[in-house]
């Protein structure tokens, strides 16, 4: 790979080095780097026209298509099979386990029709950090850890302790991020914690009897009722205030969506030996896998081609790599140290801190890209403060840096919005006949995540694309995007209030 080679060959700044913004805006590689630039537009737009991104969409539901019936990784039945009605009342604690992050929360639902400005809310929330010391945790010391959070944050709620200390158990959902063979609603066999979780010894073991018997150990009074990962979560939380929402995406370090089909649109296999509710089912919400899919349908240029060879599993979600904010950043990573070495970019020296992998995140692209002073001062500002320059990248560096973002985040908004109109166009599908019995006019789609509800204008521009690519089909209900933070806490607390309805 040329970047690999660039990468090794290519002289870095030193805090001895000097250069002036006059040596950088006279350079005579300014041509390099504007062919550069030219090459690389044109390379990241090859597939962003309105009937690309259609022909897209279109590779993409044959593959939603083929998922739904065999595979095992992906296009998975949750074990929801009802949306909420906006009934549904209470309060009710909700866990969100992650990586890197323990979230205890009290939500409260007033119901859909409540007059309160937030019908569903974190009444009481505390965040703890689940670093490596946590991690090592031996044996049943991780869930011990859980629980002793829960008291925490329950100590705080004198009504919910007090609930929590009675006969009558205090009912408790939970967003795990981790896999888990679910067997019901309420129970799940563990099957890993990954790489460092000293826990996962406990592979096999049902995921509410070691949370449950954890609260014992700690006195409190707690039973888990639901279970639910991101994309399941995501769809419920915006489906209680929406009764319009039938899909959900989460876009921030990496890429899911949750959608709820007719059980019919599955293999029967994909369902194995669950018992199913006593009431008849009809649609079940499905987690969808998203980034796993559009190996043969995206386009790619050599620096995508570059991340996916060097990643730690090379073609394994290959739409995530190509959208999501964990690899925007080092794709435009990629094309810095090519424009360094080749183009004479940044004074053809590399800031040491930028030969290092994934070390552009989002969050500076998002400023970069916010920045619309003339000179770029603030971007030029927080580039040399982050990366350790001696002195600031020139304007035209930081003209051709933003550029590249710019490229970068515009293909991201492209194909993510023309996976999301190949989402809609299979519920579509599955749904055609009876969709325009419900009345509704268009269909909501929750957001979640830092991506897409954070980056400077990310929602707004797919929007747009979506609105134009409906345009099409004009007979196609009006997907609308629609901001559905906190969603793993809030959608685990419709769900333990769905199970307890049902019971």
């Amino acid at each position: 790979m040329v970047a690999v080679h660039m990468l090794q060959t290519l002289p870095v700044w030193t805090m001895t080095t000097s250069r002036t913004l006059e040596d950088a805006e006279s350079s005579p590689y300014n041509w390099k780097m504007d062919s550069l630039l030219e090459e690389a537009q044109g390379l990241f737009r090859q597939q962003l026209k309105v009937e690309s991104l259609l022909s897209l969409s279109r590779k993409l539901q044959v593959e939603f298509q083929e998922r739904l019936r065999s595979s095992t990784q992906c296009m998975l039945p949750s074990h929801n099979y009802t949306l909420p009605n906006g009934n549904e009342q209470g309060t009710y604690l909700a866990l969100e386990v992650g990586g890197s992050t323990l979230r205890v929360a009290l939500v409260d639902l007033d119901g859909r029709t409540s007059l309160k400005q937030q019908p569903l809310h974190i009444r009481r929330i505390i965040t703890s950090a689940i670093d490596d010391r946590i991690r090592d945790l031996r044996g049943l010391a991780f869930f011990d850890w859980i629980a002793a959070k829960i008291g925490e944050m329950l100590s705080a709620d004198k009504g919910a302790m007090d609930h929590a200390q009675l006969k009558e158990p205090l009912s408790m959902g939970i967003a795990w991020a981790f896999p888990i063979e679910q067997t019901s609603i309420r129970s799940g066999d563990i099957i890993g914690m990954g790489k460092g979780f000293h826990c996962s010894i406990y592979k096999g073991h049902d995921l509410g009897d070691l949370i449950t018997e954890a609260c014992q150990r700690a006195n409190l009074n707690i039973r888990l009722d639901a279970i639910v990962n991101d994309s399941s979560a995501a769809v419920l939380s915006r489906a209680y205030l929406d009764p319009a929402t039938r899909l959900a995406v989460i876009l921030g370090t990496g890429i899911n969506a949750g959608i709820h089909l007719p059980m019919s649109s599955l293999n029967s296999s994909k369902f194995g030996s669950r018992k199913f509710p006593s009431t008849p089912t009809s649609h079940v919400l499905v987690n969808t896998e998203l980034s796993l899919f559009g190996k043969h349908a995206f386009a790619t240029t050599r620096w995508d081609e570059h991340l996916n060879a060097n990643h730690m599993l090379p073609d394994y979600q290959p739409m995530e790599y190509l959208i999501a904010g964990g690899y925007m950043g080092e794709i435009v990573r990629l094309l810095v140290v090519e424009a360094t070495a080749a183009s004479g970019l940044l004074g053809g020296r590399l800031p040491p801190a930028l030969a290092i992998p994934y070390t552009l995140d989002t969050r500076t692209l998002a400023a970069i890209e916010a920045d619309t002073y003339p000179s770029l001062s603030p971007s030029c500002t927080l580039f040399q403060e982050k990366y350790a320059m001696p002195n600031p990248p020139s304007p035209v560096d930081m003209h051709f840096i933003r550029q590249i973002i710019l490229t970068t985040s515009s293909r991201s908004r492209c194909y993510f919005s023309a996976a999301v109109h190949a989402l809609s166009s299979l519920l579509h599908e599955a749904t055609a006949g009876s969709e325009t019995k419900d009345g509704l006019d268009h269909i909501s789609i929750g957001c979640d995540g830092s991506v897409i509800n954070k980056y400077p204008g990310y929602m707004q521009e797919c929007q747009r694309l979506l609105d134009e690519l409906a345009a099409i089909d004009p007979d196609r209900k009006r997907v609308v995007l629609e901001s559905a933070g906190e969603s793993a806490v809030l959608g685990a607390g419709v769900a333990v209030a769905m199970a307890n309805a049902e019971t």
